[in-house]
């Protein structure tokens, strides 16, 4: 059964984002202070923004003070590694940091982010920000309270593939994302909702310029009590429409999106994030046909006309990206953002409307879980 996005109250309602402070012009890098950073867990991901922060930490432009993980012989080997310090506790590492990256597990970043706020630091938690909406409300509260800047860390915002998507479907009709996966060693205190799927509904969120009027979602366990595979459908007031898909249980890795894009330039677009490539396929402009350059685009090894029509001809061509480290991009952002007092891409209120979506999908799915389900 549908749910009506408007009928479920303040959860699913339109969230004023605010913009990221453009009126002031940015500071040279020269004059900006060097932040000092601190990473709160040290697991898989934590030792990916570790290597990062160091990295720029060479360059200058921040001060990595150290790491802290409740296991003492993990972060001791991240510390080395990086030549950087082991906190004994999150209290010590307050006191010698201004910014902190939380790669901890979900169920602790409310207290953590919470405690760090009120201390007017400034707070990258990775996603989901929490694992229900009172709690996400209240860090964007003390956010906004203290003057602390708040990011989540939905790290394909930063992808260059996302980028490409938004210069060129400016008119978004139908989105179809798949998010898979083999079953993780990590993030399994939530469902693949949450895990995965609020991935491509951030993402969605932030591409749709329309509010969300209601979708559909179904979801089975697997190998978990909660969702292992979970499909939802969106609806927004203009039209489009977004069908979203996650697994955990695949036995391939895949994070892929096709966009059918109206407006001005009708096209298909299928990219993938991992690769960071893919195809566009597009009417080709009138004159093309004739020209050079286009003889030697149809020549080339992966475009090519894949169908012809009185004369019109749809042209694939491989998508210009330029590739980057999209976790590099979003911790690069987070200290500019620091330095430059500015609102982040993903700031706390943003992060929120992909949170409270997943919660959403996440009860439509419970509801309809077979009631004798009883993983072994």
């Amino acid at each position: 059964m549908g749910n009506d996005a408007t009928a479920n109250g303040a959860a699913l309602s339109s969230t004023a984002i605010l913009p990221v402070t453009a009126a002031a012009p940015k500071l040279p890098a020269s004059m900006l202070p060097k932040i000092k950073i601190a990473v709160l867990g040290t697991g898989s991901l934590g030792k990916e923004h570790t290597r990062i922060y160091a990295e720029l930490a060479k360059s200058g432009r921040v001060e990595l003070s150290g790491v802290f993980d409740v296991s003492n012989e993990a972060a001791e080997k991240v510390a080395q590694r990086h030549g950087t310090r082991r906190f004994r506790s999150i209290a010590e590492a307050t006191e010698n940091a201004d910014a902190f990256s939380i790669v901890t597990p979900t169920n602790t970043h409310f207290q953590i982010a919470r405690d760090l706020l009120c201390q007017r630091k400034h707070v990258l938690v990775e996603k989901p920000m929490t694992d229900n909406a009172a709690e996400a409300q209240e860090l964007v509260r003390l956010s906004q309270e203290n003057k602390a800047l708040l990011q989540v860390g939905h790290v394909e915002r930063f992808n260059p593939v996302f980028d490409y998507l938004q210069r060129v479907a400016t008119d978004p009709r139908f989105i179809e994302t798949h998010r898979l996966s083999p079953f993780p060693a990590r993030s399994t205190d939530i469902g693949v909702v949450l895990d995965l799927m609020i991935h491509d509904l951030d993402l969605v969120l932030a591409f749709v310029k329309a509010p969300l009027v209601s979708f559909d979602a179904v979801g089975i366990p697997v190998l978990s009590k909660s969702e292992d595979i979970a499909n939802a459908r969106l609806r927004f007031e203009n039209g489009c429409v977004a069908n979203l898909t996650a697994s955990r249980i695949s036995p391939d890795r895949m994070r892929k999106i096709r966009v059918f894009s109206g407006g001005a330039t009708t096209s298909y677009i299928s990219l993938d994030y991992r690769a960071q490539e893919g195809f566009i396929y597009r009417i080709a402009r009138e004159g093309e046909a004739e020209s050079s350059l286009f003889k030697k685009l149809l020549h080339s090894k992966d475009s090519r006309i894949v169908s012809e029509f009185a004369g019109r001809r749809i042209v694939r061509e491989p998508v210009p990206i330029a590739r980057e480290e999209p976790l590099k991009m979003e911790l690069a952002h987070f200290v500019e953002c620091v330095q430059q007092q500015q609102q982040p891409k993903v700031s706390g209120e943003s992060a929120k409307r992909a949170l409270d979506l997943a919660l959403e999908i996440t009860r439509q799915i419970e509801r309809s879980k077979p009631a004798d389900w009883n993983p072994t």
